[in-house]
C-alpha cells in the first residue's frame, strides 16, 4: 500500500484575500496532491475552532502560521508512513493528536488540510476520480445547484437584511440544464439592474450586491427575471433563502424584516407570509443557534399547512453529529447544510451526511464566503448523493470552479446519470 513520506502546509490565500492554509501530501509511489481549507464570514458558535494568529499584527491577526507549523511539525510526524487508503484511521489520530472538542489546540483548518489531501492523494493513487474514492454507492447523481444570485448581510455592502437570495433549477434534468437555466435568468437580473441603476457588482459569493429597499423587492426583482429568461416561477425555478439569523438576533429577537427587532412568534408570521406570498421552496437558518423552540415551532407549522419547504440548519447544525440528532429529535429541521470545515475531517462530515440520509434529510453540500479554487466539494456532493450544492453564483472564479467541475463529472457519468431527488 502506498505510504506517506511527506505532508507540506504553506500559507496562502483566499478569495477575500485573507490567509489560510493548503496542505500537500507526498506519497512513496511518486503521487501528490494538496487541499486548500476556506473560511466564513458568519459562522457558528459550535463550529471546529479556525486557527489563526491573532496576535501577529503582520497579517491583522488573520495570518494561519501556526497552523502551518502545525501541520509541518506534530501532524506531518504523526502520520508519516501511514496507509493513505486508511482514511478513517488518519482522521481518528488527528482527532486524537488535537485532543480537543472543537479541534482548539492544533486547529480544525491544519487538521482538515492535511484530511482533504490524504483523500485526493489517495484517489490519484488509485487513478481513479475523486468522487469515486469517496463513495459507496455504484450510482451516483449529480447535485442540483442553489445559486447564490442577489448577496446581502454579511457577504455584502448593501442593505439587505437576508444574507442570500438563492434560485434552484427544479426544472433541470441535467446538471448542465441547470446551469443553463441559472446562467440565463442571471443575465436578465443583470439587465434589469442596469435598466434601474442599480449596481451590478457582486458580494463574497458572486451574487450581485445591489442596495434595494427590502428583501420583498430583492425576491420581486429576481420573480421578474425567471419570468424574462422564459421560465415559470415555482415550477421552473424556484426561490431559496439563507437568512444567517444569527446576524439579526438580539436578545431573543430578530431583525429580519428591517433594523426593528421582533419577537419569534412575529417572525415566524413574516417568514409565513413570505412563503404564501412567493415560490419560496427553501429557507436556510431562519432561527439563531439556540433558539431551538422557534424551529421546532416553525416546522411544525410549516408540516400543519402541508407546504413543501426545506428548512435548512446550518450554524445550528454546524456539520456536527450530536447537534443533528438533537435536531432529529427535536424535529427541528428537514435538511442539513455540510460544511467540512465546521466539523475539520472528512470521516466526521461523511457520517454526519449518512446520519442525515438515515433520517430523511436533505444534505446540501455548501462552500464558504471565503473559498478557493479546490473543487473538492463537487466530488464531495456526487460521492454522497447530495440532493443539493451551494456554491455561490455563476462568476467569481472560486465559484464557477465547483460548477465547471460538476459538468465533468457529468460527462465522466455518461448519459444515464441523474439529477438526484429534492
Amino acid at each position: 500500500m502506498p505510504k506517506i513520506i511527506n505532508v507540506n502546509g504553506r500559507q496562502v490565500f483566499d478569495s477575500r484575500g485573507i490567509p489560510t492554509i493548503e496542505t500537500e501530501i507526498h506519497l512513496d509511489d511518486g503521487h501528490y496532491a494538496s487541499a486548500i481549507v476556506p473560511s466564513g464570514a458568519s459562522t457558528g458558535t459550535y463550529e471546529a475552532h479556525e486557527l489563526r494568529d491573532k496576535e501577529n499584527k503582520d497579517f491583522l491577526g488573520k495570518s494561519v502560521l501556526k497552523s502551518v507549523k502545525n501541520v509541518n511539525t506534530e501532524i506531518s510526524k504523526e502520520i508519516k508512513n501511514f496507509d493513505i487508503f486508511d482514511q478513517k484511521k488518519i482522521d481518528q489520530v488527528l482527532i486524537d493528536l488535537d485532543g480537543t472538542k472543537q479541534k482548539k489546540r492544533l486547529g480544525a483548518n491544519s487538521i482538515l488540510s492535511v484530511s482533504i489531501a490524504a483523500c485526493k492523494v489517495a484517489a490519484v493513487s488509485k487513478n481513479i476520480s475523486l468522487y469515486k474514492y469517496l463513495s459507496n454507492s455504484k450510482k451516483n447523481s449529480l447535485p442540483y445547484p442553489l445559486m447564490n444570485i442577489i448577496n446581502g448581510g454579511a457577504h455584502a455592502n448593501n442593505t439587505l437584511r437576508i444574507q442570500e437570495f438563492m434560485i434552484r433549477p427544479d426544472k433541470a434534468k441535467s446538471f448542465s440544464e441547470a446551469v443553463k437555466i441559472c446562467f440565463l435568468v442571471i443575465q436578465k437580473l443583470k439587465f434589469l439592474m442596469n435598466s434601474k441603476n442599480l449596481s451590478t457588482t457582486v458580494g463574497d459569493e458572486g451574487g450581485f450586491a445591489p442596495s434595494l429597499k427590502n428583501n420583498e423587492q430583492a425576491i420581486e426583482f429576481i420573480l421578474e427575471a425567471i419570468d424574462k429568461a422564459g421560465f415559470k416561477t415555482g415550477k421552473d425555478v424556484c426561490i431559496c433563502l439563507d437568512v444567517a439569523s444569527n446576524e439579526l438576533f438580539k436578545e431573543g429577537k430578530y431583525a429580519v424584516n428591517n433594523s426593528n427587532f421582533e419577537n419569534s412568534k412575529k417572525t415566524i408570521e413574516y417568514y409565513f407570509n413570505l412563503i404564501s406570498k412567493y415560490p419560496i421552496k427553501s429557507i436556510e437558518d431562519p432561527f439563531s443557534e439556540n433558539d431551538w423552540i422557534s424551529w421546532s415551532e416553525f416546522n411544525k407549522l410549516i408540516k400543519s399547512k402541508k407546504k413543501n419547504i426545506q428548512i435548512v440548519g446550518d450554524d445550528l447544525f454546524v456539520t456536527n453529529k450530536e447537534r443533528l440528532s438533537k435536531g432529529i429529535k427535536e424535529k427541528a429541521a428537514n435538511a442539513i447544510l455540510i460544511k467540512p470545515n465546521q466539523i475539520g475531517t472528512i470521516s466526521e462530515t461523511l457520517e454526519v451526511i449518512n446520519l442525515a440520509h438515515k433520517n430523511k434529510y436533505n444534505s446540501i453540500i455548501s462552500h464558504r464566503s471565503g473559498d478557493s479554487e479546490d473543487t473538492f466539494i463537487a466530488d464531495l456532493s456526487v460521492a454522497t448523493n447530495s440532493s443539493q450544492i451551494k456554491t455561490g453564483s455563476l462568476s467569481r472564479s472560486e465559484r464557477v470552479a465547483k460548477y465547471n467541475r460538476l459538468l465533468k463529472i457529468e460527462e465522466e457519468l455518461g448519459k444515464n446519470v441523474k439529477m438526484a431527488s429534492i
